[in-house]
């Protein structure tokens, strides 16, 4: 399993992904799941993977190298796309064209052809966009109403950015509190683990403001994590019993 999440708030874009890969409890593996491709000043694209690496790994790997598109006549990669519209479309299209080359020999070895994509980023000269792509190669856009995506183990992290994001906060608290709802989503499920790969990209500066990788025991990380356990338990206490009686 994994946990990948994506904010998008007026200042710029967060995006997360842990590195935990398993296949048991005794086969335990850590991979890049974030992958970014800039161009500094000209596009700054992420992509955030979950699901199937083998699969995962392959469209990474078709997106970066690029492939010849039969109905345009072009040489197509994520960094020559003249918008994260079409570069979107992009993902799904070699998503959809893995699924016709590689769905049935998985099919035959019961093997689902499980994958889901995050993919943010800018363009020059246009606005910042955050997707998710699913396995059928469509995908959603991110709003301002929900500023949020996520995939992969999502539920214990989701309560958090429910109740914290907006669209109008700064950019650094959204990263907090992003990593808050992966500190949440960790302390739940053993499937998902550190090291934690993170990314903040302010908008219209087509770059990366911070690329990080949070290791097992880095003293920010570390120190959120005892805040936000000390914090709700003195939440716990300050909220009154409930009043309610047995009446007859």
């Amino acid at each position: 399993m994994t946990y990948c999440c994506g904010i998008l708030v007026r200042d710029g874009l967060v995006m997360f992904a842990d590195t935990r890969t398993n296949a048991g409890v005794d086969n335990i593996a850590t991979f890049r799941k974030l992958h970014i491709f800039t161009d500094p000043g000209k596009r700054i694209m992420a992509i955030a993977s979950a699901g199937n690496l083998s699969i995962s790994q392959s469209v990474v790997s078709i997106l970066t190298e690029g492939y010849d598109n039969p109905d345009t006549g072009e040489h197509e990669t994520l960094k020559n796309a003249p918008t994260m519209f079409q570069a979107a479309q992009r993902v799904g299209y070699v998503i959809r064209t893995i699924r016709a080359t590689e769905g049935k020999a998985l099919q035959a070895s019961d093997v689902d052809f499980d994958v889901s994509f995050l993919f943010g980023g800018q363009v020059a000269g246009e606005r910042m966009r955050l997707f998710m792509i699913y396995s059928a190669g469509n995908f959603i856009e991110c709003t301002t109403d929900t500023p949020y995506l996520q995939i992969g183990e999502h539920k214990y992290g989701k309560p958090v950015l429910d109740r914290a994001v907006g669209y109008g906060m700064d950019l650094y608290d959204a990263l907090k509190v992003g990593l808050v709802s992966i500190d949440s989503t960790m302390r739940s499920n053993l499937g998902v683990g550190m090291p934690i790969d993170l990314l903040v990209v302010r908008r219209d500066t087509c770059d990366a403001e911070l690329i990080y990788r949070i290791e097992p025991g880095e003293p920010y990380f570390s120190d959120l994590r005892e805040r936000w356990s000390a914090a709700l338990r003195a939440a716990h206490i300050a909220i009154p019993r409930p009043p309610y009686t047995n009446k007859r």
